[in-house]
């Protein structure tokens, strides 16, 4: 028997189906590799007469009676329970079963018969009972031990489903190592190459699927788990390592900024200094381009830890190297913002053909979807020509039409508000492929980066710039203290009037069109929180008459004319708007030093992540920021926990690691959203940190002496089995 054999050919179709339907289980390697949630055991070892209530127990007695009794069902018919007595000299107690089995264990429990019981205490009818329990007959030779060994058998429980109990399952996965064991496992291929096992001290693969499917003890348990936990960082990390090792054998033209040039005359005009983190990142990318083979680097900082400052002094030393860079955004506000900011701090450096532009300078052009017909074609035709040197832009970037004279660097911000086909398609634009700086301000703990971003190197900015404000965070808990969001509308009016501005963010829009009512019957979820969630446009009206009238308020959201949301934004940068009252447009990017004041509506219906992202739109100038984060949600519930996590620290990094821990990890292959199951079953990413770096070094090693794994065919294996076809596309996209 082979780990691919399809499992009907071990189980019979029935049961196969069931396990592929509604398991996901298929082959027998999927079987095996379905481990156990947890393990109960049967409890102590304990005399009748001393039987402790609602506890798991073993006893060894004798069956002095049993009968079965036909029972009404409540006008569903007749049923019938077999009650067996049983004693062991100290006491006695009663056995009881229903259902289809009450005649086998009838037939087997009878008058005389001695054997080891093993169940939850019960009491029926002011008698101890175990319902239903475990039994296993004992002969006239049966020594102590065995009843011991009986008493403290670790049991495995699966994860199982309302087709299949776990007990199925267990007897399933039996057979499976039954038939692998009287073969000698020939069909088992480990992954792990010998001397990599022999080194860290595991335990060889066939040894670890037994204990951890029949461990004798619970260090078996810890052993196995050791051991297959290696298997998934260890071929994981495989993958990544080609991944990048792939990269490095493709051609790319190195950029190395000529002295004197743009990057020069950008950094002369600075009027502050950079951290001592943006310096370092920078130089790490700068190493990068002056290779001849794409850089892939992942740029992490907190939210205003000045990457848009890193990310244009890349771009700019690109251009002075005589190619083109292009900075992908996720949204249209968000790409404005960044080409607004970008031309601000370049000047008259961005002012390429033009009247009052300096010598040296560049084009800075935008494109989005939503752009007129003439700025359209002027802006193809800067890029086509290379008269732009730097192009900012949304999606639209992507479309066949866009064409680069020398495309040398894409830097995409938010990374994962992009696919990866987008991310490829704007890589293919090149002559040969550009360099590849990824952004995010969503910190990710390094064990995820390790596995979720394995293919990209990690430059992290943890310094924030001088002169930025600390941040207050407070949850307001609408429900049980109405008073507590009258005095946060208060401070918003106090922030007014010292000369500031705020936001407030609302989960949705209100306009009809996202109405959860309108489009769905309410989940279970909904009929709990008993409202949809606060909406712009009601928020805004509801704020105009009521606690901050007679200031000035405007509403943002992603379905306003591209136009109107400029505007706004525009005129809320310029201080003509105190409140804006937005949807999570304003999440990354909006940079506006004079908002001191953010209150979110419903928090509980954002994520850790998002609420931190948004917090830190404020606080941006030299006053304190404060964020109110308002619910309705009851103190002791989870989702108030998160908020009072939130509020509690400015670490980004910390906040990650709650949200993971809240939502888990999914899969690292990023394919969870199309339903393909998790390819870690054993490994947790925010546990297992030492597991996977260490597994990501012996992993490198490996590609590096056999790029392509010829000599560990076994290893080649168990990668074909981790990347199906889809999982392999979405890594040679990465």
């Amino acid at each position: 028997m082979l780990l691919g054999d399809p499992l009907k050919n071990l189980l019979g179709a029935a049961t196969a189906k069931v396990m592929a339907d509604h398991l996901d289980l298929h082959t027998v390697g999927d079987l095996l590799h379905h481990y156990p949630r947890r393990y109960a055991e049967r409890g102590e070892l304990t005399a009748l007469a001393e039987l402790p209530l609602d506890e798991h127990v073993t006893v060894v007695a004798q069956v002095a009676d049993a009968r079965v009794l036909t029972f009404n069902k409540g006008g569903r018919g007749k049923g019938q329970r077999l009650e067996v007595t049983i004693t062991d000299g100290s006491g006695r107690m009663q056995l009881v079963f229903f259902g289809r089995s009450v005649f086998f264990h009838q037939k087997e429990l009878l008058p005389g018969r001695r054997g080891m019981f093993a169940g939850k205490v019960g009491v029926f009818n002011r008698k101890l009972q175990l319902s239903h329990p475990e039994y296993k007959l004992l002969d006239a030779d049966s020594s102590d031990e065995t009843v011991k060994a009986f008493a403290s058998e670790l049991l495995p429980i699966y994860p199982a489903c309302k087709q299949l109990e776990s007990w199925t399952i267990e007897q399933s996965v039996s057979i499976a190592l039954d038939s692998l064991e009287a073969t000698g496992w020939a069909g088992l291929a480990d992954p792990l190459p010998p001397a990599l096992r022999e080194g860290r001290g595991l335990a060889d693969l066939p040894e670890a699927l037994m204990k951890v499917h029949r461990p004798r003890t619970r260090a078996d348990i810890e052993d196995a788990r050791q051991r297959l936990k290696w298997d998934e960082a260890f071929v994981l990390q495989v993958a990544l390592a080609r991944r990048r090792y792939a990269d490095t054998q493709l051609p790319a033209v190195a950029r190395r900024p000529a002295p004197g040039g743009l990057l020069d005359a950008f950094d002369a005009k600075l009027p502050f200094t950079l951290t001592d983190g943006q310096k370092k990142v920078s130089q790490e990318i700068f190493d990068d381009l002056a290779t001849e083979h794409p850089m892939h680097r992942l740029l992490q900082g907190e939210v205003g830890s000045g990457k848009t400052m890193v990310a244009l002094r890349a771009m700019l030393a690109v251009v002075d190297a005589g190619g083109q860079a292009a900075m992908l955004a996720p949204t249209e506000v968000l790409a404005q913002q960044h080409h607004r900011s970008v031309t601000e701090m370049m000047g008259e450096l961005a002012q390429g053909g033009m009247l009052g532009g300096a010598e040296n300078a560049t084009k800075v052009v935008l494109l989005t979807g939503s752009m007129g017909a003439a700025g359209r074609r002027q802006a193809l035709l800067d890029l086509v020509t290379g008269e732009a040197g730097i192009v900012i832009g949304t999606h639209a970037l992507i479309e066949d039409k866009v064409k680069f004279h020398d495309l040398g660097l894409v830097v995409v911000d938010e990374q994962h508000r992009f696919g990866v086909e987008q991310r490829d398609a704007l890589r293919g634009k090149g002559k040969q492929p550009p360099h590849l700086l990824v952004m995010t301000a969503t910190p990710i703990p390094r064990t995820v980066a390790m596995t979720v971003f394995g293919d990209l190197e990690t430059s992290v900015l943890d310094q924030l710039p001088a002169g930025r404000s600390p941040i207050a965070s407070h949850v307001v808990p609408a429900a049980d203290k109405p008073h507590f969001l009258t005095r946060a509308w208060e401070r918003v009016r106090e922030e007014v009037e010292k000369g500031h501005q705020a936001y407030v963010v609302c989960p949705r829009i209100g306009d009809g069109e996202d109405d959860p009512k309108a489009k769905k019957k309410p989940s279970a979820e909904d009929e709990a929180e008993k409202r949809p969630p606060l909406a712009v446009l009601e928020v805004a009206e509801k704020l105009k008459v009521g606690p901050l009238a007679g200031l000035r308020i405007e509403v943002l959201h992603g379905r306003m004319h591209p136009d109107d949301k400029d505007d706004v934004m525009r005129r809320f940068a310029a201080g003509e708007v105190d409140v804006l009252v937005a949807t999570t447009v304003i999440e990354v990017g909006v940079n506006v030093p004079n908002a001191t004041a953010m209150v979110i509506m419903d928090a509980d219906r954002f994520g850790v992540s998002q609420l931190h992202q948004l917090r830190g739109r404020v606080g941006r100038g030299s006053a304190p920021g404060l964020c109110l984060l308002v619910t309705e949600m009851p103190e002791a519930s989870p989702a108030r926990q998160r908020l009072g996590a939130v509020a509690s620290t400015l670490d980004g990094f910390e906040l990650s690691r709650i949200d993971l821990e809240q939502r888990r990890e999914g899969d690292v292959l990023g394919q969870a959203q199309s339903g393909v199951r998790s390819s870690l079953r054993m490994l947790t990413v925010i546990d297992d940190e030492e597991v996977i770096a260490a597994a990501r070094e012996e992993a490198t090693a490996v590609v590096l002496a056999d790029p392509d794994l010829t000599d560990h065919p076994e290893l080649r294996t168990a990668l074909d089995a981790l990347l199906d076809k889809e999982r392999e596309e979405f890594l040679e996209k990465g």
